[in-house]
Parts: C-alpha cells; sequence; structure tokens
C-alpha cells in the first residue's frame, strides 16, 4: 500500500528504510545489538553486558531484535539457549560508524566527549520523526518545496495543514531550513549530509553491500556525465594553468564495535559546527 504520492519504487524505497529505523531506534535496541558482537551469549552473559537494564527489560527488547531478523535465538539443549546476530543483523553493524561520521560532523557540539555510541542514539532520534523520511527523499529530489506542495506528496490522503507539525520539527531539529512562513522548503547541509546514511539503510533493507549507497538514484552521488558541447570554429583556447598537486589517498579508519562504546576518536579534523545546527 502506497504510503506517498511518489513513484511506486520511492515510495517502497522510503517505507523500507523507516522500517529498518523502526527495528534499532526503541530505547536500549542498539546497545543490546552491539553487545551481542562476537560469539553467541547465553542470556546470563549477556544480561551481565547490558547491567543498566533492570529485571523484566532485557526479554522484551531481545524478544523484539529477534522478531525483527537481527537476532537469532538457539536452543542447543533445553537449559543451553544462546543469542547472537543473524546474518542479516551482521550486516547491519557497518551502518552504525557511518551515523558516527554524520553525528562528528553535523550535531551540535555537546559539553562533554561523547561515546560513539550516543551519538548513534541522538542521530536515530532525529531519524525518526513522523514523516520524517519522506520529507527528506522529497526535498533531495526537489530542491525547494512550498509546504502545500509537499503535503501533497508526503500525505496525499491528509489534510494539507498536517505537514507542518512534522515540518516545524525537521526545522527545529536542524535538518530543514526555510526564510519563514510562506516559504518553500530545502535540506540544510545537515540533511543533505544524510546521503550516506540514508544511501547505506537503503542497501541494506534490499540485502545489497552498503558500497552500493553511492549508487542510490536520491541520496547516492552518480557520475554527471558531461553534455555535448557546441563545434565552435575559431573557439578560443583557455590558458594553460597549473595543475593541482595530486592528493593522496587516505586510508578508511578502521572501525570496531568496541569503539563505538567508547569516546570518539579526535585524531582526525572535524569541519566547524555552524550555530543553530541539529540539536541533540
Amino acid at each position: 500500500m502506497a504510503i506517498t504520492a511518489l513513484p511506486p519504487d520511492t515510495d517502497a524505497d522510503i517505507a523500507r528504510v523507516t522500517e529498518a529505523l523502526a527495528m534499532i531506534t526503541p530505547r536500549w535496541n542498539v546497545r543490546i545489538f552491539l553487545a551481542l558482537s562476537g560469539p553467541p551469549l547465553r542470556y546470563s552473559e549477556l544480561a551481565a553486558k547490558v547491567s543498566w537494564l533492570q529485571n523484566g527489560q532485557l526479554h522484551p527488547k531481545l524478544k523484539s531484535l529477534c522478531d525483527a531478523g537481527l537476532v537469532e535465538r538457539t536452543e542447543h539443549t533445553a537449559r543451553h539457549v544462546t543469542y547472537g546476530h543473524t546474518e542479516r543483523g551482521a550486516a547491519l553493524l557497518p551502518v552504525l560508524p557511518v551515523l558516527v561520521t554524520w553525528a562528528e560532523e553535523h550535531l551540535e557540539k555537546a559539553d562533554r566527549p561523547l561515546p560513539a555510541i550516543e551519538q548513534i542514539e541522538d542521530s536515530l532520534t532525529l531519524l525518526t520523526r513522523r514523516h520524517a523520511a519522506a520529507i527528506l527523499w522529497v526535498l533531495k529530489s526537489r530542491q525547494e518545496v512550498s509546504g502545500r506542495a509537499l503535503a501533497r506528496i508526503v500525505m496525499p490522503s491528509s489534510d494539507w495543514t498536517n505537514i507542518y507539525p512534522p515540518l516545524r520539527q525537521l526545522v527545529a531539529d536542524g535538518l530543514v531550513d526555510t526564510h519563514g512562513i510562506g516559504q518553500p522548503y530545502r535540506l540544510s547541509a545537515a540533511g543533505d549530509g544524510l546521503g550516506p546514511v540514508l544511501g547505506a539503510l537503503s542497501a541494506w533493507s534490499v540485502g545489497q553491500p552498503l558500497d552500493q549507497a553511492a549508487h542510490h538514484p536520491v541520496w547516492g552521488h552518480p557520475q554527471a556525465k558531461p553534455g555535448p558541447r557546441p563545434w565552435l570554429s575559431s573557439q578560443p583556447r583557455p590558458t594553460p594553468r597549473a595543475l593541482p598537486p595530486a592528493r593522496t589517498p587516505q586510508p578508511s579508519p578502521a572501525w570496531h564495535h568496541r569503539d563505538l562504546f567508547s569516546h570518539a576518536t579526535t585524531a582526525r579534523p572535524k569541519a566547524a559546527i555552524p550555530a543553530g545546527g541539529p540539536r541533540r
């Protein structure tokens, strides 16, 4: 069933990404999911790793992750049961450092160094606002859209004024910009910077390798083809310019799942975060 007035493929893509976010965003889910990185654990072993959970909190959270297909329960004997990642769950792990990278660059600075797990949780809170995925998709595709036009696309079966509460929230969160009442809406730099995150979630949701995120039709960065140039019999030659020195490619940072619970590294320089960026 279509949820927007967008083309069926785009509508299905938004629905899949929204579902993926809903699997991991509920409180403690990511921490439990990360605690299971490595060999399968017995329930008591897992409980010791997430000891901040009160009695009775772990079991329903664990069941929801099993129901989502991210964690599997293996009954070896009646008294020996273990929990571990499914193949699909393990494939989701590399998306989490992408969230950390986005948060370090775009979220407002905290008063203290934040563990990567908190960066992930703060980011997920912003991305799971109601209608957030659909609004972000439309703004990325169409650059600038009025509130009324956005409502017709995002919530075609609802009163168009219902678009404004989620829009105001995304503006307050720093993902969407506008010049004021009656003016069109567009993605902020932080909203536009979500490309790697949403592209990776889209690739994961259809079982593709995460490196396919760069080819996403909305959030990817396809290589632009130069347009045809007119032929001129007396076309002037440009003045030669010195070539810039070649840049040495830098290796990608090696992420370890344990790093997600530690303070984010400060070894690499970070872009300055402008005032009024996405709040936590």
